[in-house]
């Protein structure tokens, strides 16, 4: 399993503006094959900071992943909507066996 991890930081005051885009990155990434959950939340403590979390079954989901048409839109929303400070770690895990 492939975990990323991670934060990009969005100015508050775009939030509400973020939000839409949000929902259909999240959406249309977790119907995509191999995709086990896709996740933003947005830290309580400090508004603009915004955890990103996704688990995919094997690498060649995740490269799909990003040549998906989403993914573009994602991209071309970043600039207007202030995306900036992005980390990302990408980690491989056993599956959950708990």
């Amino acid at each position: 399993m492939i975990v990323i991890e991670g934060t990009v930081r969005i100015p508050p005051e775009n939030l509400e503006a973020a939000r839409p885009v949000m929902k259909q990155m999240i959406r249309a990434s977790r119907a995509e094959p191999g995709c086990i959950d896709y996740a933003y939340a947005v830290d309580v403590l400090d508004p603009g900071l915004v955890r990103v979390t996704e688990r995919w079954e094997t690498r060649a989901a995740l490269t799909a992943h990003f040549a998906a048409a989403h993914m573009a839109t994602w991209r071309s929303f970043s600039p207007q909507l202030g995306i900036t400070d992005r980390s990302l770690r990408l980690y491989e895990a056993n599956p959950e066996t708990i």
